[in-house]
């Protein structure tokens, strides 16, 4: 699977283990940057894994800012990606199966690597669910005021 991976400066450290433990899982790994700490805003980051993904160049990404709360704002800004801030594999898990989300975003600050490890294992072998999920996840894709609560 193609994985788009980004972070901001405070994720730097963590973004690489990421990039070299799921090359070792076989996964494709685009990293879409940066490659040091030098300091760097994390809205460029999260747009450029919301355009991996949007664009098909990945099928799922994992963006990574100190918080993980700035970079999925960025990330959800793009309408073809639903990003899931996540701290602990069942809520990678629920993204997945309820909401079909295709990122999830952690907080290198928050989260350990074995947790985030954990999160991603979980985001990536997860199916979504479909189901009575399917017409709520459709109208995460449209603006809110054309779809009226059934």
């Amino acid at each position: 699977m193609r994985v788009a991976i980004a972070s901001d400066h405070a994720a730097v450290s963590l973004k690489a283990t990421l990039v070299a433990w799921l090359r070792e899982a076989g996964h494709d790994v685009l990293d879409l940057g940066p490659a040091t700490d030098a300091r760097v805003d994390y809205p460029d980051y999260g747009y450029k894994l919301a355009e991996a993904i949007a664009s098909g160049d990945a099928v799922r990404g994992i963006a990574l800012c100190g918080s993980g709360i700035g970079i999925s704002i960025a990330v959800n800004r793009n309408p073809a990606v639903r990003c899931a801030l996540v701290a602990e594999p069942l809520s990678a898990a629920l993204a997945r199966e309820h909401n079909d989300a295709n990122a999830i975003a952690m907080g290198a600050r928050l989260v350990g690597e074995d947790m985030a490890k954990a999160c991603v294992s979980a985001f990536l072998e997860t199916a979504f669910a479909g189901g009575r999920h399917a017409p709520r996840v459709d109208k995460l894709g449209a603006p809110a005021f054309e779809k009226e609560p059934a």
